[in-house]
Formats: structure tokens, C-alpha cells, sequence
């Protein structure tokens, strides 16, 4: 999995159903390299468009079938779990965000683009985490 650099945040893929035209066309812009997700991506992204966006079962199922068609999706794995653990009590992150960072980390990811993460933060001597809708 060595050629994906990019791992997309749940907040970023949500913002392809974004009210907000150039962030969305921006996360379009980021799928076209091939990105990388998790399933916790994927959990996160459905309670947010059943809890927060009230869609139906089947609206989801097709936005999530779009995203994946896209993505390469990293499953949620004990080692996951652990490293996540570690990453949070290292960084004082929040254990979500440290899976997520410990997803990205495991799949050989570059760079996290993440909205609610420290742009600029680096996990793990090579992980960067970025703002995808802040200029370079």
C-alpha cells in the first residue's frame, strides 16, 4: 500500500456534501488520487449522515458506495486499536483521532488531510497532517 500517500479524515469526505461548492469540489479533487480511508471513516461518516444530515439507510448506503469506488479502505484492526492507544496518550490526542492517525500511519500514509486536526502537526516522524481548504 506503499503508493498512497493521502488519508482523508471523515470531516473532509463528509465536505463532499457540503453546502459549500469549493470544498466539495476540493474533496473531489483529493479523491482522484486514489486516497486512503478506514472503516472507522466509513462508521463515522454514516452516524454523522444518519444523526446530523437525517439521511436514509439506502441515501447512505449509495454516498458510502461512491466514496469506497474512490478509496482504498484500510480495515480496523486490533494492532490499529493498540497503536491508536499509544498515539493518543503520546500526542494527547482524543483515542478517535489517534486511530484515525494510526490507520493512516499503518497504511504508509504521508499526509492525514483532516479539518479538525493541527495542520502542520507530523505523528510518527512521517505522518503530516494538513487542512485540505487552507492554502499550501
Amino acid at each position: 500500500m506503499a503508493d498512497h500517500l493521502d488519508f482523508l479524515d471523515s470531516n473532509v469526505v463528509l465536505s463532499l456534501l457540503s453546502s459549500d461548492v469549493s470544498k466539495a469540489n476540493r474533496v473531489e479533487q483529493l479523491l482522484t488520487a486514489d486516497p486512503v480511508i478506514s472503516v472507522q471513516v466509513l462508521n463515522e461518516v454514516t452516524s454523522v449522515c444518519r444523526r446530523k444530515l437525517n439521511m436514509g439507510w439506502d441515501e447512505i448506503a449509495r454516498f458510502l458506495e461512491l466514496v469506497r469506488g474512490f478509496c482504498t479502505v484500510v480495515p480496523l484492526t486490533e494492532e490499529i486499536h493498540d497503536r491508536g492507544r499509544t498515539i493518543a496518550e503520546r500526542y494527547q490526542i482524543s483515542f478517535y483521532d489517534a486511530c484515525i492517525v494510526a490507520a493512516a500511519v499503518t497504511a504508509g500514509c504521508r499526509t492525514l488531510f483532516s479539518e479538525d486536526m493541527n495542520a502542520g502537526q507530523i505523528f510518527e516522524k512521517h505522518l503530516t497532517v494538513r487542512n485540505p481548504f487552507q492554502s499550501a
